[in-house]
């Protein structure tokens, strides 16, 4: 990976056997990565980012001014969010099965052996998120595909860094951001539905934006939603 300078612009430039030149402003600070086709020349590139210059500082200013959660530390009385409510944290340590169960008092009550490790209670928290937001997508996408019109081979939950979701449209296969499951649940349909229409269209078009303006008018109000909700804090690298 090498660095490519465009104006005030610095940007990582990767070039890769793909078809198509891609762009992508990263979290949390903006970070701007392109890969390119092998064959594309320096000027090509530097043409393609130019045109798209207002779309990555527009993205960069989002990011600028989302809200940011410090690091979990998982105590008690630590701020987390579940379906784009916050919870207050309450650990507690007994014998037994590890688990999470939400109160109806707003905390959210860990359940840990005694001196479990602030990692292993991060990765019951982090189990907890996944059961949730797979439970919830086992409801939502057989309705979808019903009314999309496709069918997909997998949809599965995973952690992303730089996306909410992906799809691979030869295999039929999507991926959700597990931490999606801290967002409003609308958050988690708009971007299922998102991932779905990739199979009726490729690209980010006005063919794409009529599918989903006809299965899912209000999208926008969602999109709009996940993008403002806080980041988590994580020690990002690429």
């Amino acid at each position: 990976m090498s660095q490519m300078q465009i104006g005030s612009l610095s940007l990582q430039l990767n070039r890769k056997s793909i078809k198509n030149l891609h762009i992508s402003v990263l979290p949390p600070d903006g970070c701007v990565r392109v890969s390119a086709p092998e064959h594309m020349t320096d000027t090509a590139i530097r043409t393609a980012v130019v045109s798209r210059i207002p779309w990555i500082r527009k993205q960069q200013k989002n990011f600028a001014g989302q809200a940011r959660q410090s690091e979990r530390e998982m105590v008690t009385g630590e701020c987390h969010f579940f379906w784009g409510k916050s919870y207050r944290l309450n650990i507690i340590e007994r014998v037994g099965k590890h688990k999470v169960k939400v109160a109806g008092n707003g905390k959210l009550d860990l359940y840990v052996s005694p001196g479990t490790t602030q990692s292993n209670k991060k990765l019951v928290l982090t189990e907890f998120y996944r059961s949730e937001i797979k439970a919830r997508i086992d409801k939502m996408l057989p309705d979808w595909q019903e009314r999309t019109g496709v069918e997909v081979a997998y949809c599965g939950v995973r952690k992303m860094k730089t996306r909410w979701g992906s799809c691979n449209i030869q295999e039929k296969r999507i991926w959700l951001n597990l931490d999606l499951a801290k967002k409003p649940i609308e958050c988690l349909e708009y971007i299922l539905l998102h991932e779905l229409v990739h199979l009726l269209e490729r690209h980010h078009n006005e063919r794409f934006r009529a599918h989903l303006e006809k299965l899912m008018p209000n999208w926008r109000e969602k999109r709009n939603l996940l993008n403002n909700m806080p980041l988590a804090h994580e020690n990002w690298s690429y």
